[in-house]
């Protein structure tokens, strides 16, 4: 259920917190107030589609924040999982910040999500249900699920292992496909295979093999610059005439024979013998490299020629060697499976074999329950519609073309074989039509209110939000409407706009919405009223702006009615 609601800077909300009750919550106060303001930002914590133009004049963005509470279920658990959302003792914080640029920023439990992910969870926790708005019951392709959610466990659980087998016969009968749908293709993808294989192989090529050459290439064709480098430092060094380490031994001898005079002249003869044995070290190093170093006109050839080879290759396989190499082993792999591909595809042929038969047997299991589901769901349907006064209509669950016990695999879809629509005649003598095609109004309220209060009790949604279902009814129908909306209220918590004061009556939470001008800009304002507010609230209700003192005793009467009913 819906615990809190903190809505800033929304539309003509300024700043709001609200606290919800179990049961059933009424919103009213007059047009205008902002009483579905308060229900789009429910919407909107729900993944709905948010807009810039959501957020309040002079404001950079809008805060909305809710806090639910949820029975534990398996779908709403992996859910979470998947998104790496904490389950903290069954309750999501939900928040959602829309700002004036159009970025949105949705967290649960303080994660980042997006709000495809929101959407999803959101669907889980709350129904909206609007006037125009018939969501997932005007949308025929959502029914199977509807009558799904309505049978026993053990259907939801053959579902479930009919969508397994379904899937893994879908993507081995591609497998199976690709192999065998045109020869010449496979002939053709065997020729370069093993023209690619053939290529890289003869190659022979090393890891960091490219890296090696490419320094020793370096050095072969840096070899006169290396070469005079080398010399010159020697020369300068050991020349035969007066040379460099000469003159530093000359340096060190003198200073040696002063050192004893001064310990400043020490440290400094010191640092002469010091760099004279470096300096002899390094004119040692420099005739080594002198004496190793040749130089290989063919081999810098050679290296020249496996480099081009080496680019070449990974123009056509990859960026770098080892890239090539992955390529070749890829390659060499898919060649074997082609070469044995009779073998592929007999298995593979005997395998979707025994999985079509499979899913045919476990979607006929399917079909049977939902047989039976149906009959049942039509009965639940009908008595409800019974109690709003349709007693006339009739209702049914439709199995179109395609459904029964058919052993094609073209008839398998991914919730079985059936394919289920509702059906309804709202007049006695009309024929059934599909409930997609019904025309708006008092009936289809009803009707949708009649599905609401039998799937609110197998869908286990926490919040059902009704926005002004009860448009275009009055009466007796009024009542009537109102008793159901509360018997939905034992499953799951329900939020309602209304304008009839029978249904205004029979909420266990009533909000007053109103709106006010201060300081210049409008803002809205909601008030959990007293009895006594509500006595006044459900009169001018009845009777408008001018209230009576039969319209106040009629208010009474009506609470006291609905008091007695709820008990």
């Amino acid at each position: 259920m819906l615990e809190s609601l903190m809505i800033k800077d929304f539309a003509i909300i300024q700043d709001l917190a609200l606290e919800f009750k179990k049961g059933m919550t009424v919103l009213t106060g007059e047009t205008g107030a902002g009483k579905s303001i308060i229900i789009d930002a429910v919407g909107l914590l729900a993944g709905g589609r948010g807009s810039s133009e959501f957020v309040r004049f002079g404001s950079k963005k809008c805060i909305l924040e809710g806090q639910f509470s949820y029975q534990p279920s398996e779908s709403l658990s992996s859910l979470l999982q998947q998104n790496a959302i904490e389950e903290e003792e069954h309750t999501l914080l939900i928040q959602r910040e829309i700002f004036t640029t159009g970025r949105n920023v949705c967290r649960i439990n303080g994660s980042m999500v997006t709000i495809a992910v929101l959407k999803e969870i959101g669907s889980h926790l709350i129904d909206i249900h609007g006037q125009n708005e018939h969501q997932e019951l005007m949308v025929s392709e959502n029914h199977i699920h509807l009558l799904d959610h309505f049978g026993p466990k053990e259907l939801e659980s053959t579902k479930r292992a009919y969508q397994t087998v379904y899937r893994e016969f879908r993507q081995l009968g591609k497998e199976r496909k690709e192999w065998v749908v045109n020869e010449q293709e496979l002939v053709q993808r065997m020729d370069i295979l093993k023209y690619q294989v053939e290529e890289i192989k003869s190659a022979n090529l090393q890891p960091n093999e490219e890296e090696e050459l490419k320094e020793e290439e370096q050095k072969l064709a840096n070899h006169q610059t290396i070469v005079e480098a080398l010399s010159s430092s020697y020369t300068t060094l050991q020349g035969e005439e007066l040379s460099g380490l000469d003159l530093v031994g000359q340096a060190m001898e003198k200073m040696d024979s002063i050192s004893d005079m001064d310990e400043k002249f020490k440290q400094i003869a010191d640092t002469l013998s010091a760099a004279f044995f470096q300096l002899q070290e390094a004119s040692s190093d420099l005739y080594s490299e002198m004496d190793q170093l040749e130089y290989d006109e063919e081999r810098l050839n050679e290296i020249e020629e496996r480099l081009n080879l080496i680019q070449q290759l990974k123009r056509k396989y990859g960026h770098s060697v080892e890239d090539v190499l992955a390529h070749y082993a890829q390659a060499e792999s898919e060649l074997e499976k082609l070469e044995n591909r009779e073998e592929q595809v007999d298995q593979l042929s005997k395998k979707t074999a025994q999985l079509k038969t499979e899913a045919l047997h476990l979607a006929d299991q399917l079909s049977d329950m939902r047989i039976q589901t149906a009959k049942k769901l039509e009965q639940a349907i009908l008595e409800q519609l019974k109690e709003l006064y349709m007693e006339k209509v009739k209702f049914s669950v439709t199995f179109k073309e395609g459904a029964g016990k058919n052993n094609s695999a073209s008839s398998l879809l991914d919730n079985g074989k059936d394919r289920v629509e509702f059906f309804v005649a709202t007049n006695p003598g009309e024929p059934l039509k599909p409930l997609s095609r019904v025309a708006s109004g008092g009936e289809l309220s009803r009707m949708m209110l009649a599905m609401k209060t039998i799937f609110s009790r197998s869908q286990g949604i926490t919040s059902i939000i009704f926005d002004e279902v009860d448009t275009g009814v009055s009466g007796r129908v009024a009542q009537a409407i109102a008793d159901k909306i509360h018997s939905v209220a034992h499953h799951s918590q329900v939020l309602c706009i209304t304008h009839l004061p029978q249904v205004a009556a029979m909420a266990d939470q009533h909000l007053y919405i109103r709106k006010e001008v201060r300081d210049e800009r409008t803002s809205t304002f909601v008030e959990h009223i007293t009895d006594e507010e509500r006595t006044e609230e459900i009169a001018r209700m009845l009777s408008g702006e001018v209230m009576t003192q039969l319209t106040i005793e009629t208010a009474k009467e009506l609470l006291n009615l609905a008091s007695d009913k709820k008990k």
